[in-house]
């Protein structure tokens, strides 16, 4: 079983897209992506809003995304948000291993 955490970083004049860049660029994405139990961290721009940044976060389990919570890089994270303006909105996902077969027949591999 592993989480996704959906979230999506909402600004004005490309802050959200900034915000992403910064996030990038300071190391910070590479340093979550090597924290333990961590299993994509991504970025995506919306084609409906350029606005919004959504990212996919996924993680082993909850102790992991604790661990990534309780760490010093949420402070950057936050310092971030806030020097950007952002506004999020957040979903949560728990994965499920067993894809019924009539749903599995609509994926192209």
């Amino acid at each position: 079983m592993s989480i996704t955490v959906n979230l999506r970083y909402t600004g004005k004049n490309e802050s959200a897209a900034k915000f992403a860049e910064e996030m990038i660029g300071s190391g910070t994405v590479a340093a979550i992506r090597a924290e333990e139990g961590n299993l994509r961290y991504e970025y995506y721009i919306s084609m409906d809003d350029p606005e919004t940044i959504l990212l996919i976060d996924s993680w082993e389990n909850q102790a992991a995304i604790d661990a990534h919570h309780a760490s010093p890089m949420m402070k950057t994270i936050a310092e971030l948000r806030d020097k950007y303006d952002l506004h999020m909105t957040v979903e949560r996902y728990v994965s499920d291993d067993n894809m019924p077969d009539k749903d599995a027949a609509f994926i192209r591999k």
